[in-house]
């Protein structure tokens, strides 16, 4: 434990530092897009709210039940890298599609294949990093690597809203030009990031996934995933954060920067929060991210300019960066090596159809009831949710915080 608390940053491994700068220029690029998309679908294309809450739901849950399989897979060939690279590269393909769509449809395809990548991507890479550090430090790690995507997605909404301007508008040559970054992060990964070896594991990992293996994952587990579902199910889309910005009068070229605000807060919080829960009580921490997302929405249902709604998405933000290396680090431990990925893959997949729920929901509420109706109920749930895990989830308050 001295060396979480003393090392930090300078005690983690290259190859975590490289995954993050991965994650930071593919960020880049995808926010660059998402920043735009949703005002692009109903300004230019005049698709409704509850469309876009379809296209944001289905295209999350799919990458997040895909997370599954290329978990398996990726326990299964021993391998995570490969797979990791062939998610990013999927990615990468994808951003010129959004500057030649004419078509809801069209931006459904790219929007269904670039998650279609994040999730063959995101259990490997997240299982690479518990397998490049040790448990002492895994809370830093996971905070480490989503401080770094978060600068991503800080800088990509800046270029975007700066490109916007220079450009007059032009929401297709904002696209063209995400796909640079996105070509970056493909090379970072496939040409720095060494992957280790894995031998000890060998015989078992070559299994394939069966029931017996689900049920390997213990009790401590399932209460996991139960708790991020019941986190999730309350927090909408974040292309009706852009949405709600866009009603209080913030201009279109701007909108970005309600993502990259956003993200400031995530990406300043990611890291002391993955510090904070390697050596304090992890239910607490989980109870202040819970507060800070039930505040966050009430300000946004509530608000009615400008700064009402920065100060809801700060909000938001420090609740990404209290939860999400936390759920992180919490699986990672509650999982055995040869079935890590696994792991990650099915703790995607429910949180995945949670967010296909929470979007769809969300979109059939503002169209329903008006832009504030979908955060305020999701304050309500974010309450409920925060008594209720109290109880579902039990940690011991001692070193390291570990799930009892």
């Amino acid at each position: 434990m001295a060396l979480a608390r003393g090392a930090g940053a300078r005690a983690i491994p290259r190859g975590v530092w490289l995954l993050g700068f991965t994650s930071l220029f593919m960020d880049v690029s995808s926010e660059m897009v998402h920043g735009l998309l949703p005002v692009f679908l109903t300004g230019v294309l005049g698709v409704t709210a509850l469309s876009v809450g379809w296209i944001e739901g289905v295209s999350e849950a799919t990458a997040s039940g895909l997370k599954v399989f290329s978990g398996v897979a990726s326990d299964r060939l021993r391998n995570r890298k490969g797979l990791a690279t062939l998610g990013y590269g999927l990615s990468a393909l994808t951003k010129p599609v959004f500057a030649l769509a004419s078509s809801a449809g069209q931006v459904f395809a790219a929007r269904f294949v670039d998650r279609v990548g994040k999730g063959i991507r995101g259990a490997p890479r997240d299982a690479l990093v518990a397998d490049l550090v040790g448990s002492e430090l895994r809370g830093a790690a996971y905070g480490l690597r989503q401080s770094l995507d978060t600068v991503g997605a800080v800088l990509g909404p800046l270029l975007a809203a700066a490109l916007m301007v220079a450009t007059g508008g032009a929401f297709r040559t904002v696209f063209w030009i995400a796909a640079l970054p996105a070509l970056a992060a493909v090379a970072i990964l496939a040409f720095g990031v060494r992957e280790p070896p894995r031998a000890a594991d060998a015989g078992e990992a070559r299994a394939a996934l069966r029931a017996a293996d689900l049920g390997r994952l213990r009790g401590r587990y399932w209460r996991i995933v139960l708790a991020s579902v019941a986190l999730t199910l309350p927090r909408v889309s974040e292309a009706f954060l852009i949405l709600r910005a866009e009603t209080v009068g913030i201009p279109v070229a701007y909108l970005p920067l309600v993502l990259g605000a956003m993200n400031v807060s995530y990406a300043a919080s990611a890291y002391p929060a993955g510090r904070l829960a390697d050596v304090v009580d992890r239910r607490a921490l989980l109870a202040v991210g819970c507060a800070l997302l039930a505040a966050s929405h009430a300000i946004l249902a509530a608000g009615a300019g400008p700064l009402a709604i920065l100060a809801g998405v700060l909000l938001w933000g420090l609740h990404l960066g209290a939860t999400q290396g936390l759920f992180a680090a919490l699986v990672a431990d509650a999982t055995p090596l040869p079935l890590r990925a696994t792991g990650f893959g099915v703790f995607h997949l429910a949180t995945g159809l949670a967010t296909l729920a929470a979007s769809v929901g969300a979109g059939w509420l503002w169209q329903a009831r008006g832009p504030a109706a979908p955060f305020a109920v999701g304050c309500a749930l974010t309450l409920f949710a925060l008594v209720s895990l109290l109880g579902l989830v039990r940690w011991r308050a001692s070193s390291g915080g570990a799930p009892a």
